[in-house]
């Protein structure tokens, strides 16, 4: 597989440091509220890739974290009047659970921060022992940037115009801070009133460590010095990944990762989301509005993952046609696969494009087209021809993550959509032609087509 590196700016063959193990990190969620749709575009494409390297016959280990504890989840928890820990807690199982609807596997190893106090204070230690951090009169601890020579690389920091040459005058303290400042950055956070009961021991007193260590420090006790692969989302170049690199390299010395891989925004109809918009879409609102996690996943994998994917809900409608044509042409060819065939190592036949697609860059949306195109290949394919293309086939489906809807029998039919075929009929029946149409444009936008009878009506998925 080859994939675009965000450090040398360049396509990249994948291959595993020690030969065996292809080793990654994902900077997971900070569990302080429901996780969006913008948020599940990057953690859906890091999905793809896992399972794209996993089925092209790569061993994984995949390493992602849990934030439990910055400013964002301090805050909350105490405006909710709850314990830092059951706060946190109850965000991190609705992550998990939306994880699970998207079909997302699971990493290897999920740490969270507050477990890994003891590993960030090791860290800051070794960082002020070599000189790369010192002590400030309140007791923080931050990271002198002059101390490392190469910091800016991955962010091309000599091409934008930044803020510079105030670092020890204008401190970062907050976890999160512009994008547009360089400064230097907190390691460890005194400890403050506004913090409340949450606060650790350490060599410079009470408090916290920044949100920027926390990855460092789980990726040494999990990953080591040097490792394959780092991914988040490109918002986390700078400053995050850029402190990341400088707080790991100068503590621990080694590489880093030897592959950088970032996904790209969305927008929501066109603009950028925002809670005072209202499309800042998270999967339960979307339920809400009749839409499946499987159809939103096929909208997040729509497009390439270094552009933008400008996300509506008349393109989840769209997600849910083609998920339909795919299940519809999938049980045809396994209808003429028939059963019975011993099938031994397969290639991907006439879905080898698709597959082609994946490998060069993680293109998903030429795989998603190879798929059709495959599809429209095999439609003559009968008994063993068929079943080595569906086999082929399955191989990619699994490489996406995409289960394809079953065929629901008129038994199936959800009490909702029955509701409203009912309520459309009774329209129908007292001759209100504009509510009948407007019901029925509903059904379709939901995924359903009426049959109209004399003596009722006929409900069909799309």
């Amino acid at each position: 597989m080859r994939l675009f590196d965000t450090l040398s700016r360049q396509n990249c063959d994948l291959k595993p440091v020690d030969g065996s193990t292809f080793r990654f990190y994902c900077c997971g969620p900070t569990v302080y509220g429901p996780a969006h749709i913008g948020n599940f575009r990057t953690f859906v494409l890091q999905d793809v890739f896992r399972r794209t390297i996993e089925t092209g016959g790569l061993r994984s280990f995949h390493v992602r974290n849990i934030t439990d504890v910055d400013d964002k989840t301090i805050r909350d928890s105490q405006a909710a009047g709850k314990p830092l820990a059951e706060f946190t807690a109850h965000w991190r199982d609705r992550f998990h659970a939306d994880c699970e609807s998207l079909n997302c596997l699971a990493p290897h190893v999920e740490p969270g921060a507050v477990d890994h106090i003891p590993q960030q204070v090791s860290m800051i230690e070794k960082l002020v022992e070599k000189g790369h951090a010192y002590v400030s009169d309140d007791g923080s601890v931050y990271f002198k940037i002059s101390s490392f020579p190469d910091y800016g690389k991955l962010s091309r920091l000599d091409t934008r115009e930044l803020s510079l040459g105030k670092t020890q005058e204008s401190r970062a303290n907050a976890d999160e801070y512009e994008k547009d400042s360089l400064a230097d950055f907190v390691l460890w956070k005194a400890r403050r009133p506004e913090d409340g009961e949450n606060f650790w021991p350490s060599p410079w007193g009470e408090g916290r460590p920044g949100w920027h260590l926390e990855c460092s420090a789980m990726i040494q006790e999990y990953l080591g010095e040097n490792f394959d692969l780092h991914s988040g989302g490109v918002d986390l170049v700078f400053p995050h990944h850029e402190n990341e690199i400088a707080q790991s390299r100068c503590a621990c010395g080694g590489e880093f990762a030897a592959h950088w891989f970032h996904v790209t925004h969305l927008l929501v109809d066109g603009g950028k989301m925002s809670k005072s918009v209202g499309n800042l879409y998270t999967l339960e609102d979307l339920a809400g509005k009749g839409f499946t996690a499987m159809e939103v996943r096929y909208v997040l994998i729509g497009a390439h993952y270094r552009k933008q994917l400008n996300f509506t809900l008349d393109s989840l409608t769209a997600a849910r046609e083609a998920l339909a044509k795919l299940a519809k042409a999938t049980r045809g060819l396994a209808e003429r696969a028939g059963e019975g065939h011993v099938l031994g190592e397969v290639g991907f036949g006439p879905f080898q494009s698709a597959w082609d697609s994946l490998n060069d860059d993680l293109n998903t949306p030429g795989c998603l087209g190879g798929i059709f195109t495959g599809l429209r290949e095999c439609s003559n394919l009968e008994g063993e021809e068929a079943a080595k293309a569906l086999a082929g086939l399955n191989r990619v489906l699994r490489a996406l993550g995409l289960k394809l809807p079953e065929e629901a029998a008129a038994s199936e039919v959800p009490a909702d959509i029955k509701a409203l075929a009912d309520e459309r009929w009774a329209a129908r029946s007292a001759k209100e032609w504009a509510k009948s149409d407007e019901l029925r444009d509903r059904l379709a936008e939901l995924g359903w087509t009426v049959k109209d009878a004399p003596e009722g009506y006929e409900l069909k998925p799309s």
